[in-house]
Parts: C-alpha cells; structure tokens; sequence
C-alpha cells in the first residue's frame, strides 16, 4: 500500500481508538513496573528480543534456533517471576472497571465506624502503641484471615485499644476490617518488596505496604518508635498524619463523602455520644 493511501488509514477512528488503546496498555504496564524488582529482567528479555533480531538479520542459524526454541520457557518464566506484578495489574485494571452497582453493599453503619478507627488510632500514636490495621474492599483476605485469631466483632474504638495493648496476646500482627466488622487479629502479611522503600520504614510498614500491593486493600499504621500515623493505599504510604488527614483519607477510600464541620456540629447536638467521641477525641490531641 502507498503510504499516501495509508496516512488515511491511520487517521480513522478505528485507527486512532486501536493507537490509544495500545499506548494506555503500554503507560499502566511501564507506571506498575516503575521501581519494581521486575525492571531488570524486562531490560534482560528486551535484550534477548533484541538479540534475536540481530541473529534473523545476520544469518546466525545456531543462535536463532536456541532463542526461538527457548521461547516457550520464557513465558513460564515469565508468570513465575512476575506473578506478584502480574497479579497486581489485575486488581488494577478491575478496580478501575467494576460497575458501581456490584459494589458491596455496606452495612449503613457509615461514618461512625471509621471515626472509632481514627480515634484509636490517635490514642495509640499519643501513647506510642504500635498498631497495624487492614481494611478489605473489593478483594478478599480471607486467606491472612483464617491463619489469624478470628474475632468476627463490632469494630469499637475500645476493642482496637485493648488489641493492641503491649500485654495482649493479640498486639503483635495485624488487626483486618471486613465489611465494618474486625474480622481477625494477630494476622501476618506479606512484606513489599518494593527496592525504593525506606530503610527508616520497620517491618509493620512494610507489611502494610506488602498487603496493599498484592490487593486493594487500605491500611492505617502507628509507630511503635514515634507514634506517627500513616495510610497506605495502592503500595504508596503517606506519613505524619493528623486526625483530620486521616479521616479524610479514609473516606475517600470508602467511597464515604466527608461530612463537614458545620454537618457534624448539628449532628453532635442531636447525638450525644458522637458529641461525647469528639470531645475524646479532642482530649487525645492535645
């Protein structure tokens, strides 16, 4: 075909949809590889490909013949060595397409138990009480659940505090939140083992790191050495949290709106209890 008969071609919706396509599919590859240990074996497998062409071009018969017979086994090693990223790209790409009428239904409790969650959190960062919790949206943890100590309870502000008291059996691990219920506690996760994590990170970081990057799950940390709050979603961590950061953050995740400052002052004089929490709340700051 002329390349004046094909520039038309190209120029087609069709052509320009299949064009965009293929680059979005490339971009979230290259964003989801980016500081992994999975960039240089793709260097390694560029070369190989890269090595093969030259064998075609130049008539190595030896050569090419070991690089094509060895192209089944490169896609085991493939699925092998990426299966983590491999993994992770899927929950990606069906967290960004589910259909918001499959979501899980909530149990309406809404923003009353995330509060109880910040709220602990803030009094175990004050006392420098190391805490780890999970929370479950769209994939499940059943598997971290049930090689922990199930509990299966309201999440309450009082029960996170005594979980992760020092001289509870069940401080050390990690507490997981299942449709607004603590689920398990003394729970084990996998550590990331993203390369450009900070060596100043411990490992109830990087286990709260590990859990997000293998699922679409969210966590809040506490220091044990500072008290330092953080959130982690998607394998990112974002550190030295306020109360308010905090919440926002959670909420977000949760598909929850925030209710504003003048909606919570109304709604603290029709309920005295979320009246007496914010004031609690208040007095654990200060």
């Amino acid at each position: 075909m002329p390349f004046s008969e094909y520039i038309p071609n190209l120029l087609s919706a069709r052509s320009i949809l299949d064009i965009a396509l293929v680059f979005i599919i490339v971009y979230v590859l290259l964003k989801l590889l980016r500081g992994t240990r999975a960039v240089p074996t793709v260097l390694g497998m560029v070369g190989l490909a890269l090595l093969y062409w030259i064998a075609i071009a130049q008539g190595l018969a030896t050569l090419e013949f070991v690089l094509r017979s060895a192209v089944f086994y490169i896609g085991v090693l493939i699925i092998v060595l990426f299966q983590s990223e491999i993994r992770q790209a899927l929950i990606y790409f069906g967290n960004r397409v589910r259909i918001p009428l499959l979501r899980r239904q909530r149990d309406g409790l809404g923003e009353n138990i995330y509060d109880e969650i910040v709220l602990a959190t803030t009094t175990l960062s004050a006392n420098k009480t190391g805490a780890l919790i999970v929370i479950e949206r769209g994939v499940g943890l059943r598997n971290f659940i049930d090689a922990g100590v199930q509990i299966d309870a309201n999440l309450s502000y009082d029960l996170l505090v005594t979980i992760f008291n020092p001289s509870t059996p069940l401080h050390d691990g990690a507490v997981i939140v299942r449709q607004e219920r603590i689920a398990a506690a003394s729970c084990f996760l996998p550590l990331t083992k993203n390369p450009n994590i900070s060596r100043e990170l411990g490992t109830r970081h990087r286990a709260a790191i590990g859990i997000t990057e293998g699922s679409d799950a969210i966590s809040v940390v506490v220091s044990e050495e500072t008290g330092l709050i953080s959130f982690i979603e998607d394998g990112e961590i974002r550190r030295n949290l306020d109360t308010k950061k905090l919440r926002r953050l959670l909420l977000k995740a949760m598909d929850m709106p925030a209710t504003s400052t003048k909606e919570a002052k109304k709604e603290s004089l029709k309920d005295p209890e979320k009246s007496a929490l914010s004031e609690a709340e208040s007095k654990v700051i200060a």
